[in-house]
């Protein structure tokens, strides 16, 4: 029986659905920002939108404990005063737009999927990755962790609620226990067809997707396959219009040269104000993981900078300067050519 997951296509599947609810969302209205009520109905999947806030959450810690300086008395109680209340107001004006936003959608859905298929790996990431290098794992941090579970908190509460109570507990020991106790409550976790139904009217997704071994070529997904179309899915109808994720017909473009010389050449591709216009989501994941590694927030701003420079000519000599800063791209000729395109209308008319 096929119980083994691949943690690499629950990844690929989130960035996935992220660049497709993204895309979805921020198409007719770039500049927009969600606060904190609209990340927690973003999704009709309450425990992705919950898994974007804890990671928000921790990464605001993380600046919050960057602040503090050796030049500064920050345990002065008008210093620590003033320090919270600032922390308080930043807690009622979150703003996330896009770039900010799809990074931490995609770890959420991939989380999400981690939870019921890899519940080891979902346990490390969620209740170790924030931790220090040392061996030490705070049980205060650990017992924050159910406020953002959905189907899987009665079983993490009933491991925090087993653990000794100390400050400090030793990160090996911690892990050994985590494998016992599931070992004896698999049950009380989600499974993952649980969690595969509820993502799949977003983007579409079955079991077979996530297994080790995969379906057949002709067989998958085309939620991970990064050359397909996204399939357009109807949200549920519990989303809220304010923030309604309502699909947008998206062109295809030819996967392939034109075949034979006879056939007449395709009109010219209108041209655009902005690359980010021309880049097809299709485009956009293919570049982000071939071109950047899976970098989000690089492509983001890769782009961004070629779309303020002057000129064609200065454009391309910023892709050449990356290519000299990356040499995996001489290997990417295909997706680099692509782009050196999307540039041609870009700049038509400059």
């Amino acid at each position: 029986m096929q119980d083994t997951y691949s943690s690499a296509k629950c990844a690929r599947y989130g960035q996935r659905l992220a660049a497709h609810l993204s895309q979805r969302y921020f198409e007719t209205q770039p500049t927009a920002r969600l606060d904190g009520p609209a990340l927690l109905t973003f999704t009709p999947v309450r425990q992705v939108n919950l898994l974007v806030l804890r990671q928000l959450l921790s990464r605001w810690q993380q600046q919050a404990k960057a602040l503090r300086s050796p030049y500064f008395d920050f345990e002065a109680p008008p210093v620590q005063a003033a320090h919270n209340q600032l922390l308080n107001v930043l807690s009622r004006h979150i703003a996330l737009g896009r770039e900010a936003l799809e990074p931490l959608l995609a770890q959420a859905v991939t989380d999400t999927l981690r939870l019921a298929a890899d519940p080891a790996a979902a346990f490390a990431a969620l209740l170790l990755a924030d931790e220090n290098d040392d061996n030490a794992v705070a049980l205060a941090q650990l017992r924050e962790l159910p406020r953002y579970l959905d189907q899987a908190r009665p079983f993490f509460e009933g491991f925090l609620a087993d653990l000794p109570d100390e400050q400090a507990l030793d990160r090996i020991a911690l892990t050994r226990r985590f494998g016992q106790y599931r070992a004896a409550n698999q049950r009380r976790l989600p499974t993952v067809a649980q969690v595969v139904a509820a993502l799949s009217p977003l983007l579409p997704l079955t079991e077979a997707d996530l297994w080790d071994d995969g379906p057949a070529a002709a067989k998958t997904s085309p939620a991970l396959d990064p050359e397909a179309q996204p399939t357009a899915a109807v949200l549920p109808t519990a989303a809220p219009a304010a923030h309604s994720l309502a699909p947008q017909p998206e062109a295809l473009e030819p996967l392939l040269p034109q075949a034979t010389p006879v056939l007449p050449a395709p009109p010219a591709a209108p041209p655009v104000n902005a690359l980010r216009e021309a880049i097809s989501i299709n485009q956009r994941f293919s570049f982000i993981n071939e071109l950047f590694e899976g970098e989000n927030m690089e492509y983001h701003a890769f782009v961004q900078q070629l779309d303020g420079q002057p000129s064609a000519d200065a454009a391309l000599a910023l892709v050449r300067q990356q290519q000299a800063a990356r040499p995996e791209w001489t290997r990417k000729e295909e997706h680099v050519a692509k782009l050196l395109k999307l540039l041609e209308r870009r700049f038509a008319d400059a």
